[in-house]
């Protein structure tokens, strides 16, 4: 494994989308790591109320998307796990299998830093690992001042340099569970063999209305 580090990437990839790939392959080089992770999330603790695809599903369309790409790993971990998956955990899970002396990455949207103060033990978060934010379109600006009676200056600082400059790619996994029940085309949107996998397995024809998917 590279002494570089690796970048770890959770989500519920529900379905794992262009997006994720571009981003992180991004991430990864501006980083200098040789190695990505992408982890299926089970329950993420944000969104326990929300419907998803069956893990084995997601987990099965994480495969088909990085097949043959020696950049991308693939760890069902937290699929294992009872509860919610909390990062922290997955963390440490990482660290135990490479060494607490390889340096872990986690890579979050910029939409995810106003959420910060809420995760769970966020504190030993940001010195067990680095968390990377990738900019996304129409994502807020970063408020630093409500991570103060949270984070130490240090810690902060270290949020704020690995601010990285990725590139916008308006896609999400919510628009492309709508459009496939509109029988609009995710052709360029997901990999084609995420997109063929949809299509043989009747992924996504409805979408339920008056609750949250994903």
């Amino acid at each position: 494994m590279n002494e570089k580090g690796i970048l770890l990437f959770g989500g519920t990839f529900d379905p794992i989308h262009n997006g994720h790939l571009i981003i992180s392959r991004s991430a990864a080089e501006q980083l200098g790591v040789q190695k990505i992770i992408l982890i299926p999330s089970a329950v993420p603790p944000h969104k326990q109320n929300k419907i998803f695809t069956e893990a084995e599903i997601r987990l099965e369309m994480v495969h088909r998307a990085v097949e043959g790409d020696a950049l991308f790993e693939v760890s069902d971990c937290e699929l294992h796990r009872q509860g919610p998956s909390y990062t922290l955990d997955t963390v440490r899970y990482f660290h135990t299998k490479y060494g607490p002396e390889l340096p872990l990455y986690w890579l979050i949207g910029a939409d995810s830093i106003p959420e910060l103060p809420g995760w769970y033990h966020i504190q030993q978060l940001v010195e067990e690992c680095t968390l990377v934010t990738a900019g996304r379109p129409g994502s807020p600006c970063c408020c630093w001042d409500r991570f103060q009676n949270i984070l130490d200056a240090r810690q902060i600082a270290r949020l704020q340099k690995y601010l990285l400059a990725t590139p916008l790619l308006d896609i999400s996994a919510t628009d492309i569970r709508r459009r496939v029940p509109s029988g609009l085309s995710i052709r360029y949107l997901v990999p084609e063999p995420v997109r063929h996998f949809i299509r043989q397995n009747n992924l996504y024809v409805s979408f339920p209305t008056g609750r949250q998917l994903g």
